[in-house]
């Protein structure tokens, strides 16, 4: 069991079959009770405080690879199975789902799709919105829909499948979706390239950018007194990978405090921390989702120190996107992200993990402009009682 805002507790029911989902969501809409939809919870405090929870419609009873097309690289896979499970199984055919977000021990396809949640790979490979090719879904009114298809070049019907992707599952719950996938990379080694100063941060990212290679991550991160830490991995072929490790190298060595060479066991664990690293220490961080133009680097770095408050700093350098951690009360962090959002340099600011103080004094997901007529009038059609998601997500 787990408890709603009111410290009741709140059952679970966890279908088998994409019909028993459909079922019970028609069955929710026609009682006008409030679901939540979940999978491994790994973020379940994401969002907006939820308001009345009737029921958890719990995912994880539909966990199967449904389809694997080995010679098309695509596969179709069930919401409630966990992307470890998947990528366990694919590798044995020397593939993968290139995903890698936070907890991705737990993380289930379902729940990637929702929130859209990305890590150091989306440098490479995008997000699961540039992943997904198509999804079978169950709509409100206990309706099992499909768009898209199992094949790359596929253009039938409504694109579903982007539009419930980071929806945080407030317009129709997954059932499963189907990806295109890549080959396991034989060879991999990062570089962890340590910048004195914000503005040869900003060297570093003209001159990977403007190079020939083409890292797997390209990853930026705060480090100790005033300095940046720039994690850059390559994976391909082992010749290809020494090759483009030298060509680094000689590229950034100029510009670098220091350089060190990762690989092995040393190497897969430093991603692990490195993708654990934001979540970590106080419960009472707040962790935001940010972007910014990748040319703007210097300045957004500029304006993060020129706040004041504790932040520390994760993010896809070249993509433009990562996250941030605030210290500080709710207070202090109110006011950072006001300031964040008034910035002409940063993009969206949505705060995924906060305090009830915090998600009291701001609106998690920011205002959505002249997008909210659309936006509302989508809900209404695919979600008329307000069944889905107990108001946590952006719609």
């Amino acid at each position: 069991m787990m408890a709603d805002p009111k410290n009741t507790p709140v059952p679970f029911f966890q279908p088998d079959t994409p019909a028993a989902l459909a079922d019970a969501l028609r069955q929710a809409s026609a009682q006008k009770q409030s679901i939540v939809i979940r999978g491994a919870g790994t973020k379940l405090d994401w969002g907006r405080p939820a308001g009345r929870i009737d029921t958890f419609l719990d995912t994880r009873g539909l966990n199967k690879i449904l389809a694997h097309a080995h010679g098309d690289l695509t596969a179709t896979i069930e919401a409630g199975a966990s992307l470890a499970d998947v990528n366990a199984a694919l590798a044995r055919h020397g593939q993968w789902l290139p995903l890698d977000p936070a907890f991705a021990d737990h993380a289930t396809i379902g729940g990637l799709l929702a929130t859209n949640d990305s890590g150091p790979l989306r440098h490479r490979y995008g997000t699961p919105r540039d992943l997904v090719i198509g999804v079978q879904l169950a709509t409100a009114d206990g309706t099992l829909a499909k768009a898209g298809g199992q094949v790359v070049k596929n253009v039938a019907g409504y694109d579903l499948a982007r539009l419930v992707t980071g929806s945080f599952g407030s317009l129709a719950a997954i059932v499963s979706a189907t990806f295109k996938l890549s080959p396991l990379p034989k060879a991999s080694k990062t570089l962890v390239v340590t910048i004195d100063h914000d503005t040869r941060v900003g060297d570093v990212v003209r001159q990977m950018m403007a190079s020939q290679l083409e890292p797997l991550a390209f990853e930026l991160r705060s480090a100790e007194a005033s300095r940046y830490e720039i994690a850059i991995r390559f994976a391909s072929l082992p010749a290809v990978v020494d090759a483009q490790i030298a060509q680094a190298r000689a590229l950034l060595d100029p510009l670098a405090a220091s350089i060190e060479l990762v690989e092995g066991e040393a190497e897969q664990t430093l991603w692990r921390d490195h993708n654990a690293r934001i979540w970590s220490g106080d419960a009472h961080h707040a962790v935001v989702r940010a972007s910014w133009l990748p040319a703007a680097i210097v300045t957004a770095l500029a304006e993060l120190q020129a706040i004041g408050a504790p932040i520390d700093l994760v993010g896809r350098a070249v993509v433009g996107a990562g996250l941030l951690r605030l210290g500080g009360d709710a207070d202090a962090q109110a006011r950072a992200i006001t300031r964040l959002r008034a910035s002409s340099t940063f993009g969206n600011i949505v705060v995924l993990r906060g305090s009830g103080a915090l998600k009291a004094t701001v609106d998690v997901w920011g205002s959505s402009g002249d997008r909210e007529p659309l936006l509302t009038s989508i809900k209404r059609a695919l979600d008329p009682h307000n069944t889905l998601n107990a108001g946590r997500g952006p719609l």
